[in-house]
């Protein structure tokens, strides 16, 4: 971990009081514990300091061990060591925890990085010009599957492509980021597999609704009944059915002599590569044509709804069709994998 301190002098404010609401909050806090055990409120009195005025200072830091009878190094060692709290200041309307760990760095953290570099800082937390926006880079915010995503203070903001990203942050500097749902950020339930139910299935009731739904436009979905241990019964949404002679479906070709490497598209890898090819689908400049209904319906049969938005798919396949890797490299700024 990298060595963590307090901010500049410069920027300490001279002294630290919580309001009125805080106070009381505190004292009821601190009651909670044992007496000779009051040092164990240190972690929740610290978070709450930190959200009255958006960051730990030595004032409250100070504050916080005279009122659990510590010594002042003690809570200065708590401050430093976890990395929730912040010990400089941050943006007023928005300090932005890009995750950066594994799962989310594989589904494009990294563009995420780019656009708080591009609209905050270059630096992390660095503020903006009118120090209302800052943002960093943390480890597993413990939503893998929802990768990539981000933290604004309390709240999570998944499934994020470079552009809903900066929809989010052009918000939150408005003021009118609580009109941004916080949890993923496109269609799905929470955490729910892409397309709907991937397993428990067998419900007669379901299979018979997923066989009628093949006849269906494909961005319908089936809906049918599952009968509980109690005997209720509850809506049970059937993952939609990509219809090989829908009309929605792109168009194929014969498989030409020299076929595009499909796998220089950033998410594509040699199974899926195959599946394209299965399709008709041998080249970037098919792909680059794909208009919203021909990317749904394929979506849906490759079974991961929003995925080749989220990749930019149809970006990166234009650049390549224009102008193979010398003209992606102009585009993306660097080589495609």
């Amino acid at each position: 971990m990298s060595a963590r301190r307090l901010a500049q002098d410069s920027l300490q404010p001279a002294s630290f009081k919580f309001n009125a609401a805080n106070a009381k909050w505190a004292r009821e806090t601190i009651r909670r514990y044992p007496k000779g055990r009051q040092a164990s409120a240190v972690i929740p009195l610290l978070m709450r300091a930190q959200d009255q005025d958006g960051w730990v200072t030595k004032a409250s830091i100070e504050t916080m061990a005279d009122m659990l009878n510590m010594p002042y190094i003690r809570v200065l060692e708590v401050a430093t060591f976890y990395t929730q709290f912040q010990l400089q200041p941050v943006g007023t309307k928005a300090h932005i925890q890009v995750c950066g760990t594994t799962p989310c760095m594989l589904r494009g953290a990294g563009d995420l990085i780019a656009v708080c570099k591009k609209k905050i800082s270059q630096q992390p937390f660095e503020t903006n010009e009118d120090g209302t926006l800052s943002w960093e880079e943390v480890e597993c915010q413990g939503a893998c599957v929802n990768a990539p995503m981000i933290m604004v203070f309390k709240d999570t903001y998944e499934d994020l492509s470079a552009d809903r990203l900066e929809e989010i942050i052009d918000a939150f500097q408005s003021g009118e980021g609580d009109k941004i749902k916080p949890g993923t950020q496109i269609e799905r339930i929470n955490s729910a597999p892409f397309g709907g139910l991937t397993a428990l299935t067998t419900d007669p009731n379901v299979k018979k609704a997923q066989s009628s739904g093949r006849s269906n436009n494909t961005s319908k979905v089936a809906t049918a009944k599952s009968t509980s241990r109690a005997g209720s019964t509850k809506p049970v949404k059937a993952a939609p059915v990509a219809n090989l002679d829908d009309k929605n479906r792109p168009k194929s070709i014969e498989k030409p002599k020299q076929a595009d490497d499909l796998k220089l598209i950033s998410g594509v890898g040699p199974k899926l590569e195959g599946v394209l090819h299965t399709l008709g689908i041998y080249t970037f400049s098919q792909i680059a044509g794909w208009k919203k209904a021909e990317r749904e319906w394929v979506d849906i049969y490759l079974k991961f709804k929003g995925r080749i938005e989220r990749d930019l798919w149809i970006k990166q396949a234009k650049a390549l069709a224009r102008g193979g890797r010398e003209e992606y490299v102009k585009v993306f700024g660097k080589e495609p994998r």
